[in-house]
């Protein structure tokens, strides 16, 4: 993987992981304030591991989650991108293409997932020429739900489904499915 970026707004640079990610992404990763929507906390090991797999998936499929970074300071603000999801278990809507964020607390509120989902939305549908996007969470996770809103994707009403990697029983098995079809996305984007 080279150095050059992946791909840029007004405001942000989506590029490939650095060595030097691995300190802010663990951070990100053990904050239980970022990770209040998911069953745990990540130890750095799972944040090392998690870059490791988007290296590979991006050297595989040509995409996965990348390090956003803020253009003025150059720092690490999180992650966002396609995934090409490989659970143990199939998703109810294999196969599919899934876009998704982790922002730290201090870019909250600033538009910054918002902003580099929509750059990501743009290059599945514009550049791959993907067919569908899709996104899903736990009901209760409302600040991803209103970036999958804002970013123009819809909630498919019958797909709420529990997540093959976490534990029926778990408050985290039942998610909620957000779409975005290439069709809509040309018509909001003109």
């Amino acid at each position: 993987m080279s150095d050059a970026f992946l791909l840029e707004t007004e405001r942000l640079l989506l590029r490939p992981w650095k060595d030097e990610d691995v300190d802010p992404c663990a951070a990100l990763c053990a904050d239980p304030d970022v990770m209040r929507y998911f069953p745990e906390t990540w130890t750095r090991d799972k944040s090392e591991l998690l870059i490791e797999r988007c290296r590979e998936k991006t050297n595989t499929d040509g995409f996965c989650m990348a390090p956003v970074e803020d253009k003025a300071t150059g720092e690490f603000l999180g992650f966002v991108g396609l995934n090409v999801p490989t659970y143990a278990a199939p998703l109810p809507f294999d196969p599919c293409v899934e876009i998704g964020w982790r922002m730290k607390r201090s870019s909250w509120g600033k538009g910054y997932a918002s902003e580099a989902a929509r750059e990501w939305l743009r290059f599945g549908f514009e550049t791959i020429g993907l067919e569908e996007i899709v996104a899903f969470t736990i009901p209760d996770n409302t600040p991803s739900r209103k970036v999958m809103e804002r970013i123009g994707m819809t909630r498919d009403l019958e797909g709420d489904f529990r997540h093959p990697s976490i534990p029926e029983e778990s408050p985290f098995s039942l998610h909620v499915l957000y779409r975005l079809s290439k069709s809509d996305w040309t018509s909001q984007t003109g």
